[in-house]
């Protein structure tokens, strides 16, 4: 299943990125800080507003935060700034 990719101009690397990969990415002991968005997983290491590994005082890096977009006060072209890296896709859930 393709991937549609949120900013044109971005690849997206053939890595998949396991759902335990993502919840480790949280930036302790040296781990990069990932976050998933509509299957796509994200670096937000190198960004300001994720220092603290707390973004906004409302996120944690390690999820998905799909769900948590649209209460945002910004769009989808955030994870165009030169600070937020696409590496790869989301492992698909496994239906129960």
């Amino acid at each position: 299943m393709e991937v549609p990719c949120i900013i044109p101009r971005m690849n997206v690397p053939d890595r998949i990125v396991t759902q335990m990969e993502l919840k480790r990415g949280t930036g302790e002991r040296g781990t990069r800080k990932l976050i998933a968005y509509h299957g796509l997983v994200y670096d937000v290491s190198d960004c300001p507003k994720w220092r603290t590994d707390l973004h906004e005082q409302l996120h944690f890096p390690g999820q998905d935060l799909t769900s948590e977009l649209p209460e945002a006060p910004h769009e989808e072209d955030v994870f165009s700034r030169p600070c937020v890296r696409i590496i790869g896709k989301l492992e698909s859930k496994a239906l129960p």
